[in-house]
């Protein structure tokens, strides 16, 4: 495992401030001059108490808001394509036009369903234009989820398909709550800890924020970034984007996203978006490698290089493909690298060419690396790799005016997405980064629009690394839609912000233990990496 340490962090103080907060109302707990969070109406009550975890450390718990007697469960049913739809075979989904939703809504009154349509609008961003997302039909309004599931089971007997909701999670502004975030601050001023990212044992693994935290006895920790979860999408706990772990890129970008780049001394954290290039040399030629630590033929969240399908842009949530790549893996991948039809050139400790495998697949020698072909890079590297020929791999990320990025090995990147602030003002950022799905306006709705847990990253304008989670999929914790997140953010005073991975994922671990509600029903979501804070090191 990166950097595994021993020893837990112990609470050296508490500084305790529980009370009513007012719209506007100074935040001991955070920089001077901040106020309370932007969430619903501005006359809401909020609770704030502050933790001295270790010096420089601090984790503030914010409660705003009740619990609102407007709020209900009801079923969205899922939409059909129906005869007015421009697409009558498409696939049943929550929001769609207009007509389509009307003629839903009179099939289920005439099976003596309550049914209604109701419009959903989004806000605009930094790039989108946002409005009207679509329209969504939904039946009944319950007053526990019991209830709604009946009802849903009764819709599903008469040939339709939806999920029970809560009112609370669709982003209203005017809803009074409540809402749970909790804020983990880092001043540089007093923290003589670390700051570090850990994937656990290899890449191709997962494990939980509390484990990696354990393991690595850390003060507290928080979840990062994407990773992927579906073995058809790649290998589960590979990072979905960049990662870079000690200095070394374990993990290609997804083509111009942000990372969150943090360093072990807590200074300097800074969000940036990253591209990167790779080649394979050897013998006077020189071959452009595709990835980095990933199963060949598939990217998950996209950004890859031309010819993917079915597209090299960013597309969040989507695994795309590629026939034809050239993958180079290092020993911190796992225990073996994937298997499949192709050609594998293993390297030694010293790049030189011990074996050649078709089909690929296996373990590799002690600080020893390897390259896999797929398609019609098979003949690439066929031509290049021979027993005993020495193959240079050789990776560069590039920053967004295309410079290179050296990270030192006491810097991490972590793949993040989408931009929330950027110079101290929002600045969110969904169709640049793949959230903006053509032609599916409910992935939109579901993911960036309605509210979710999440967990957020960034660094406030003294040089404060802020990690922050918020619950939520609960109705004693609503969670944030993405443009919430932004301005909660925005609130906190951090200068850029960026989210990182959230839903069942978000977890806060303080001293050993998740303190935090992850949404998950089976409990705390194993994850591909996360951001630990360390105690203070002998000689530091």
């Amino acid at each position: 495992m990166k950097k595994r340490l021993c020893g837990a962090g112990a609470v050296l103080g508490l500084l305790v401030t529980v009370g009513v907060l007012p719209a506007q109302a100074s935040a001991p707990a955070f920089p001077p001059g901040r106020h309370a969070l932007p969430l619903g109406p501005a006359d809401l009550p909020e609770t704030r108490t502050t933790t001295t975890l270790q010096p420089g450390v601090t984790l503030t718990r914010v409660v705003r808001g009740a619990a609102d007697p407007t709020l209900h469960w009801t079923v969205e049913v899922s939409i059909p394509g129906g005869d007015t739809s421009p697409d009558p075979d498409a696939p049943p989904t929550a929001l769609k036009d207009r007509a389509s939703a009307d003629e839903l809504a009179g099939v289920l009154e005439r099976e003596g369903f309550e049914a209604r349509v109701e419009r959903v609008t989004t806000p605009k961003t930094a790039d989108y234009a946002g409005g009207t997302l679509g329209w969504r039909v939904r039946v009944g309004t319950y007053d526990s989820q019991s209830a709604a599931t009946s009802a849903r089971a009764r819709l599903r007997a008469a040939g339709h398909s939806g999920s029970a909701v809560y009112t609370g999670w669709d982003g209203d502004s005017t809803n009074r709550g409540p809402w749970r975030v909790d804020v983990l601050t880092i001043d540089p001023r007093g923290f003589r800890g670390s700051l570090d990212a850990s994937y656990g044992p290899d890449l191709e693994q997962r494990e939980t924020t509390s484990e990696l935290s354990e393991s690595a006895g850390a003060t507290a920790a928080v979840n990062a970034g994407f990773f992927v979860l579906d073995p058809r999408a790649g290998a589960p706990g590979d990072p979905a984007g960049v990662g870079v772990y000690d200095g070394r890129l374990l993990s290609e970008p997804v083509s111009g996203r942000p990372g969150l780049v943090i360093h072990d001394h807590g200074r300097r954290t800074e969000v940036t978006r990253l591209t990167w290039k790779g080649q394979v040399t050897g013998h006077g030629t020189t071959l452009r490698l595709n990835g980095v630590n990933r199963v060949p033929g598939l990217i998950r969240n996209c950004g890859g290089t031309e010819g993917d399908t079915p597209t090299a842009l960013p597309l969040h949530d989507v695994t795309c493909t590629n026939p034809d790549e050239l993958v180079a893996f290092t020993p911190e991948y796992g225990r073996h690298t994937p298997r499949g039809e192709g050609l594998e050139a293993v390297l030694d400790a010293q790049d030189r060419v011990v074996e050649l495998r078709s089909p690929r697949g296996g373990t590799l020698p002690p600080g020893g690396t390897s390259i896999q072909a797929t398609g019609h890079r098979v003949a690439d590297l066929t031509a290049l790799a021979h027993a005993g020929h020495r193959l240079r791999v050789g990776t560069t990320l590039l920053d967004e005016r295309g410079h290179p990025v050296s990270p030192s090995p006491r810097t991490d990147i972590l793949n993040a997405g989408p931009e929330l602030v950027r110079d101290g003002r929002l600045h969110v950022t969904p169709a640049t980064d793949g959230m903006v799905h053509p032609g599916d306006p409910s992935w939109y709705y579901g993911w960036v629009h309605k509210r979710n847990p999440r967990t957020l990253a960034g660094v406030d304008a003294a040089g404060r690394t802020v990690l922050v989670t918020a619950d939520g999929r609960d109705t004693d914790a609503l969670g944030l839609s993405i443009a919430e997140s932004a301005r909660v953010a925005e609130s906190l005073g951090l200068r850029d912000a960026v989210n990182l991975d959230g839903g069942g994922s978000t977890t806060m671990v303080t001293n050993g233990d998740v303190i935090n509600e992850p949404s998950d029903t089976a409990g705390e979501r194993p994850v591909g990496d996360a951001l630990l804070i360390l105690p203070r090191r002998h000689g530091r």
